[in-house]
Protein backbone atom coordinates (compact mmCIF):
# COMPACT_ATOMS: atom_id res chain seq x y z
CA UNK A 1 0.00 0.00 0.00
CA UNK A 2 2.79 2.47 1.40
CA UNK A 3 4.96 1.43 -1.81
CA UNK A 4 2.89 2.93 -4.63
CA UNK A 5 2.77 6.52 -2.35
CA UNK A 6 6.12 6.46 -1.57
CA UNK A 7 7.28 5.96 -5.36
CA UNK A 8 4.88 8.80 -6.01
CA UNK A 9 6.55 11.17 -3.04
CA UNK A 10 9.93 10.33 -4.50
CA UNK A 11 9.35 11.50 -7.73
CA UNK A 12 7.19 14.36 -7.43
CA UNK A 13 8.48 15.43 -3.75
CA UNK A 14 4.98 15.56 -1.85
CA UNK A 15 2.15 14.14 -1.75
CA UNK A 16 -0.93 15.05 0.18
CA UNK A 17 -3.65 13.28 2.44
CA UNK A 18 -7.15 14.26 2.12
CA UNK A 19 -8.18 15.06 5.98
CA UNK A 20 -4.52 15.24 7.52
CA UNK A 21 -2.27 17.24 5.02
CA UNK A 22 1.49 17.26 2.91
CA UNK A 23 4.36 15.52 2.89
CA UNK A 24 7.26 17.48 1.19
CA UNK A 25 10.48 15.92 0.43
CA UNK A 26 12.76 18.73 0.72
CA UNK A 27 16.88 18.74 -0.73
CA UNK A 28 19.53 20.55 0.69
CA UNK A 29 22.06 21.05 -1.43
CA UNK A 30 25.68 19.22 -1.54
CA UNK A 31 28.21 21.12 0.00
CA UNK A 32 32.47 21.19 0.69
CA UNK A 33 33.62 20.80 3.74
CA UNK A 34 36.99 22.31 3.35
CA UNK A 35 38.68 21.19 6.41
CA UNK A 36 38.21 17.29 5.75
CA UNK A 37 38.77 17.60 2.18
CA UNK A 38 35.44 16.00 1.31
CA UNK A 39 32.20 16.80 -0.59
CA UNK A 40 29.27 16.17 1.79
CA UNK A 41 25.87 14.68 -0.18
CA UNK A 42 22.76 15.85 -0.62
CA UNK A 43 20.65 15.63 2.66
CA UNK A 44 17.20 14.88 2.28
CA UNK A 45 14.31 15.49 4.67
CA UNK A 46 10.55 15.33 5.06
CA UNK A 47 8.54 17.68 6.69
CA UNK A 48 4.78 18.17 7.04
CA UNK A 49 2.29 20.46 6.45
CA UNK A 50 -1.08 20.07 7.54
CA UNK A 51 -3.26 22.99 5.72
CA UNK A 52 -2.56 21.67 2.27
CA UNK A 53 -4.44 18.40 2.21
CA UNK A 54 -5.97 18.25 -1.42
CA UNK A 55 -4.34 15.63 -4.18
CA UNK A 56 -4.07 17.20 -7.84
CA UNK A 57 -5.02 15.20 -10.68
CA UNK A 58 -1.86 13.51 -11.78
CA UNK A 59 -1.38 11.59 -8.34
CA UNK A 60 -4.59 9.92 -9.08
CA UNK A 61 -3.48 8.96 -12.63
CA UNK A 62 -0.46 7.69 -11.09
CA UNK A 63 -2.04 5.60 -8.71
CA UNK A 64 -4.71 4.10 -11.55
CA UNK A 65 -1.39 3.18 -13.68
CA UNK A 66 0.60 1.45 -10.88
CA UNK A 67 -2.11 -0.31 -9.36
CA UNK A 68 -3.66 -0.93 -12.73
CA UNK A 69 -7.26 0.75 -11.93
CA UNK A 70 -9.83 3.12 -13.45
CA UNK A 71 -9.15 6.73 -12.35
CA UNK A 72 -12.77 7.05 -10.38
CA UNK A 73 -11.27 3.35 -8.52
CA UNK A 74 -8.29 4.90 -7.73
CA UNK A 75 -9.57 8.26 -6.16
CA UNK A 76 -11.99 5.75 -3.85
CA UNK A 77 -9.55 3.37 -3.17
CA UNK A 78 -7.15 6.70 -2.08
CA UNK A 79 -10.01 8.22 -0.05
CA UNK A 80 -10.52 4.69 1.59
CA UNK A 81 -6.98 5.06 2.48
CA UNK A 82 -6.84 8.46 4.01
CA UNK A 83 -10.11 7.78 6.37
CA UNK A 84 -8.40 4.51 7.06
CA UNK A 85 -5.03 6.27 8.03
CA UNK A 86 -7.01 9.13 9.93
CA UNK A 87 -8.87 6.61 12.62
CA UNK A 88 -6.08 4.55 12.81
CA UNK A 89 -3.91 7.97 13.95
CA UNK A 90 -7.19 8.57 16.04
CA UNK A 91 -7.22 4.93 17.54
CA UNK A 92 -4.08 3.72 17.93
CA UNK A 93 -0.51 5.97 19.58
CA UNK A 94 0.95 6.24 16.00
CA UNK A 95 0.68 5.34 12.11
CA UNK A 96 4.52 4.01 10.73
CA UNK A 97 5.00 4.81 7.24
CA UNK A 98 7.53 3.28 5.77
CA UNK A 99 10.38 4.70 4.83
CA UNK A 100 9.04 8.19 5.61
CA UNK A 101 8.20 9.07 9.04
CA UNK A 102 5.68 8.75 11.90
CA UNK A 103 2.13 9.93 12.37
CA UNK A 104 1.04 10.92 15.43
CA UNK A 105 -1.63 12.92 17.25
CA UNK A 106 -0.98 15.27 20.29
CA UNK A 107 -2.70 15.49 23.48
CA UNK A 108 -4.74 18.09 21.73
CA UNK A 109 -6.07 15.69 19.07
CA UNK A 110 -3.71 17.31 16.26
CA UNK A 111 -1.61 15.10 14.11
CA UNK A 112 2.14 15.89 14.28
CA UNK A 113 4.79 14.07 11.69
CA UNK A 114 7.81 12.11 13.31
CA UNK A 115 10.08 12.05 9.89
CA UNK A 116 12.53 9.76 9.51
CA UNK A 117 16.40 10.52 9.87
CA UNK A 118 17.72 10.73 6.39
CA UNK A 119 15.70 8.52 3.76
CA UNK A 120 18.59 7.83 1.93
CA UNK A 121 21.55 6.81 3.46
CA UNK A 122 23.25 5.54 1.01
CA UNK A 123 25.14 8.41 -0.23
CA UNK A 124 28.21 9.32 1.24
CA UNK A 125 31.04 11.63 1.40
CA UNK A 126 33.11 12.15 -1.01
CA UNK A 127 37.31 12.64 -1.05
CA UNK A 128 37.36 16.19 -2.58
CA UNK A 129 41.67 17.03 -3.30
CA UNK A 130 42.63 20.29 -5.29
CA UNK A 131 44.11 19.68 -8.02
CA UNK A 132 46.73 22.64 -9.53
CA UNK A 133 48.05 21.67 -12.92
CA UNK A 134 50.99 23.63 -13.59
CA UNK A 135 51.73 22.89 -17.47
CA UNK A 136 48.06 22.82 -18.46
CA UNK A 137 47.21 24.18 -21.78
CA UNK A 138 44.09 25.89 -22.41
CA UNK A 139 42.99 28.94 -25.23
CA UNK A 140 42.52 32.42 -24.03
CA UNK A 141 40.82 35.17 -26.25
CA UNK A 142 42.88 37.59 -25.98
CA UNK A 143 41.28 40.99 -28.22
CA UNK A 144 40.27 39.36 -31.21
CA UNK A 145 42.94 36.56 -31.66
CA UNK A 146 43.07 33.36 -29.45
CA UNK A 147 46.19 32.26 -28.05
CA UNK A 148 47.10 28.96 -25.72
CA UNK A 149 48.14 29.71 -22.04
CA UNK A 150 51.66 28.79 -22.77
CA UNK A 151 51.87 31.60 -25.10
CA UNK A 152 50.64 33.97 -22.93
CA UNK A 153 52.61 33.38 -20.07
CA UNK A 154 55.94 33.56 -22.23
CA UNK A 155 54.78 37.01 -23.60
CA UNK A 156 54.51 38.19 -19.82
CA UNK A 157 57.20 37.08 -18.96
CA UNK A 158 59.51 38.20 -21.52
CA UNK A 159 62.07 41.24 -21.37
CA UNK A 160 62.86 40.87 -24.62
CA UNK A 161 60.61 44.24 -25.72
CA UNK A 162 61.61 46.00 -22.85
CA UNK A 163 64.79 47.99 -21.99
CA UNK A 164 65.37 48.57 -18.71
CA UNK A 165 66.60 51.61 -17.43
CA UNK A 166 69.50 51.46 -14.98
CA UNK A 167 70.05 53.73 -12.06
CA UNK A 168 73.00 55.69 -13.65
CA UNK A 169 70.69 56.92 -16.42
CA UNK A 170 68.03 58.01 -13.82
CA UNK A 171 70.75 59.91 -12.13
CA UNK A 172 72.09 61.39 -15.38
CA UNK A 173 68.81 62.41 -16.57
CA UNK A 174 67.99 64.36 -13.09
CA UNK A 175 71.50 65.74 -12.77
CA UNK A 176 71.19 67.47 -16.08
CA UNK A 177 67.55 68.77 -15.29
CA UNK A 178 68.95 70.22 -12.07
CA UNK A 179 72.29 72.38 -14.01
CA UNK A 180 69.08 73.26 -16.15
CA UNK A 181 67.31 75.18 -13.36
CA UNK A 182 70.17 76.50 -12.01
CA UNK A 183 71.54 78.23 -15.46
CA UNK A 184 67.98 79.70 -15.65
CA UNK A 185 68.11 80.69 -12.34
CA UNK A 186 71.53 82.19 -12.44
CA UNK A 187 70.49 83.65 -16.12
CA UNK A 188 67.30 85.71 -15.04
CA UNK A 189 69.01 87.09 -11.67
CA UNK A 190 72.23 87.32 -12.45
CA UNK A 191 75.94 86.59 -11.04
CA UNK A 192 76.98 88.48 -8.11
CA UNK A 193 78.77 87.92 -5.10
CA UNK A 194 78.63 89.65 -2.08
CA UNK A 195 78.96 93.23 -2.15
CA UNK A 196 80.07 93.41 -5.49
CA UNK A 197 77.81 94.74 -8.56
CA UNK A 198 75.84 92.51 -11.17
CA UNK A 199 77.83 91.50 -14.59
Amino acid sequence: MFAVLNAYLYQHRSISIPGLGTIYLETLPAAIDVADRTMLPPVYHFRFDKYFDAPDKEFFAFVATHRDMLDYEAIKWYNEFSFDLRNRIKAEDGVDWEGVGVLKKDGSGNVFFEPVQSPLLYLQPTPAMRVNRQDAQHTLLVGDRERTSGEMNEWLHDDHGRRKLSWWVIALILAGIGLAVLGWYFYSHGLSTGNQNKF
